[in-house]
């Protein structure tokens, strides 16, 4: 199966473009990246700070069944303009993965449709390869179908 976000990985590269194209009016697409409850809930994690402004920061953290952190990420946003665009640094703590920029930007389509594009910036094109060799692409997909699924319900 096809999956519908795609990602798009040029050699020689330090960095991924990921599209995905969404079912949903733009406004609602970034309501999910600055709703703390919309996003826990699409990403299956849970979120522990959620300052989406201009210099502000996130941290979330995912839990096995028994309470133990079995994934955690922070980062800063550097810009943030509703409905239009995030720049922010991803990291993964307690990982070989060294911080990652990324530059975010949503587009209406039609009001009833927008994509999602994100330019994602490694620190080497091994450490970009290292990624790209996770299950990345497949959950990242899966986590975009369930983001498609919640909002939806929220038209």
């Amino acid at each position: 199966m096809e999956l519908k976000t795609k990602i798009h990985a040029e050699d020689n590269r330090q960095e991924l473009v990921i599209t995905r194209k969404f079912d949903l009016p733009v406004e609602l697409l970034f309501k999910a990246y600055e709703d703390a409850g919309l996003f826990a809930q699409w990403m299956g994690t849970n979120v522990v700070k959620l300052e989406a402004k201009k210099h502000g920061s996130y941290r979330f953290e995912t839990t096995s069944p028994e309470g133990h952190v079995v994934f955690s990420a922070n980062g800063t946003f550097h810009e943030f303009e509703p409905n239009k665009r995030i720049v922010r640094t991803f990291e993964m703590e307690n990982t070989p993965f060294e911080v990652q920029l990324e530059f975010l930007k949503f587009e209406k389509l039609t009001n009833d449709t927008s994509q999602l594009t994100m330019h994602i910036v490694y620190r080497s094109v091994a450490m970009r390869n290292q990624m790209l060799q996770l299950p990345f692409a497949q959950g990242l997909n899966m986590a975009h179908n369930r983001l498609q699924e919640i909002a939806e319900k929220l038209k």
